[in-house]
């Protein structure tokens, strides 16, 4: 068995994200999307690691840890999904998966894993000053001016490098997570893992294992040792996301791994010391909770070292123009699109809007009106604002050429069919010479001219909204307003077309 090899059981672009961090720590990584290739990769070294999908055309995952459970020798198996459930962790884990991960994969999280916990990051430089080895400024950037938002960052700053326990507060969107980041890219603990636990995702005698780990036969399932997040991120930091969430029982006992800086596994008998940073967020008033009994105090005041409140976009004046710019850049850069402009209109209905989805809601809302422009100035119309009925596909035409016609403040004339799905109303296809990019369907090229090939904007739409709701079509299907079975079939043809990334 070699550490540094690594196979995914998964689409090629689960892995596309994390791949260069891969290669640039030496580390051999197969790719199959079946058994077959599964095996064929297995056949030249076993893998130091398998990580693999609950489920691909032709295989499940029950297939792979049967084998696991009669080979000792097996590589340990880790299983991920685009739709995480607490239903399924639970499944997996009794059938003797070594860990349950939701998308998106972690660089981090895949190195803490490998046998050994090796750490796959190059060695730093050997030069030193002074002593002590120069440590470069982090490349991260939290974007905004306001002054409510300056405060935070100045906090976070001077706080970053102290091993002090920080509470991050704020609405959801506001960046919390982002904010954890930020204070592990500037403590002296960047090298180390930086490993997220989402405390609302497990019912609590998973979460116990998964933040804790447990011994072999500490339960049904329990075929050997797991490490735990604490173990695995150690001499790092760990994020307890929406700690509000967990259970009480498990409150005490993180109490005291905070207190005594150690922790039990599930049915071990000795006590690991361990050497991490904790930070944790909520979306809640936990002073609140405390007083309903619902939130231990002692655990409170243990996280509450350093507080930081992230302030709600609203309270942010002009920060939402500076974000909608930065968004509106990114997505040109992202989509490859002609460069374009917020109109007067559209200023003052950013302005005006209260965002109670605060910066994601922002975010997702500049994509979506980057991709429907098409180079004009952006209007509030291309928000797809739920007040209004703006459909968004059309019904092909019967020679198969569907365009988006871009004229009207870019945005297409909107029609209903009879089926009552909403639908796109399309003037006749350019003729040659008529402005189009020479490479328009190619899904690749700039989009110049003012004309879209649809049917890449409906693919492109489609999967960030796969991406914006974590996998669950019916919730994309409600973003994008259509119905399932559309989007399902729309699925089917790129996945027939090849063009699909799932």
């Amino acid at each position: 068995m070699l550490a540094r090899r690594i196979l995914f059981l998964a689409p090629a672009q689960t892995v596309t994200r994390i791949f260069p961090q891969l290669r640039d720590a030496d580390v051999e990584v197969g790719i199959a999307e079946n058994l077959k290739g599964a095996s064929a990769f297995m056949r030249k070294g076993m893998p130091g690691l398998i990580l693999s999908r609950p489920f691909l055309p032709g295989y499940r995952i029950e297939d792979l840890l049967a084998v696991g459970q009669e080979d000792p020798d097996f590589p340990p198996v880790i299983v991920f999904s685009d739709r995480a459930s607490p239903e399924e962790a639970t499944r997996v884990l009794e059938l003797g998966a070594r860990d349950y991960w939701s998308e998106p994969l972690l660089f981090e999280k895949i190195q803490a894993a490998l046998p050994g916990g090796r750490v796959l990051t190059p060695a730093p430089s050997s030069s030193t000053l002074g002593g002590r080895t120069p440590r470069p400024e982090p490349d991260f950037r939290i974007v905004g001016s306001d002054s409510s938002m300056l405060r935070v960052l100045a906090l976070a700053k001077q706080v970053a490098r102290s091993r002090a326990t920080v509470l991050i507060s704020g609405e959801s969107g506001t960046g919390k997570e982002l904010f954890a980041r930020y204070l592990h890219a500037y403590s002296d603990r960047a090298s180390r893992p930086f490993i997220a636990v989402n405390c609302a995702a497990l019912p609590e005698h998973l979460l116990e294992s998964e933040l804790f780990g447990h011994e072999k036969g500490a339960f049904t399932g329990a075929i050997a040792r797991k490490l735990g997040k604490f173990e695995l991120a150690a001499g790092g930091t760990i994020l307890l996301d929406e700690i509000s969430e967990m259970e009480l029982g498990l409150q005490a006992k993180l109490l005291r791994v905070l207190q005594e800086n150690e922790v039990d596994r599930v049915g071990g008998t000795e006590t690991v010391k361990v050497d991490v940073r904790v930070l944790a967020t909520t979306n809640r008033n936990l002073e609140d909770w405390v007083k309903e009994g619902r939130f231990r105090q002692d655990l409170f005041f243990r996280l509450n070292v350093i507080p930081l409140r992230l302030p709600s976009l609203r309270e942010r004046g002009d920060d939402v123009l500076t974000l909608a710019g930065f968004f509106l850049e990114m997505y040109e850069r992202e989509y490859r699109l002609a460069p374009t402009r917020l109109s007067p209109e559209a200023v003052a209905w950013l302005r005006e809007y209260q965002w109670p989805g605060n910066v994601r809601e922002l975010q997702n809302l500049m994509e979506r009106a980057a991709l429907l422009s098409g180079g004009h100035p952006i209007t509030p119309r291309h928000f797809l604002l739920e007040s209004e009925e703006w459909p968004l596909f059309e019904e092909e035409r019967a020679d198969g050429r569907a365009f988006a016609n871009v004229e009207n403040n870019g945005f297409p004339t909107a029609s209903r069919e009879n089926s009552g799905e909403r639908s796109l109303s399309v003037a006749a296809a350019p003729s040659p010479g008529a402005g189009t990019s020479p490479d328009a369907g190619g899904g690749g090229g700039s989009f110049v001219g003012g004309v879209i090939p649809l049917h890449e904007m409906e693919r492109i739409m489609i999967e960030k909204g796969l991406e914006h709701t974590s996998g669950n079509r019916t919730q994309a299907a409600e973003l994008l307003g259509i119905s399932v079975r559309t989007l399902r079939n729309k699925l089917n043809e790129y996945r027939m077309a090849g063009t699909a990334s799932e």
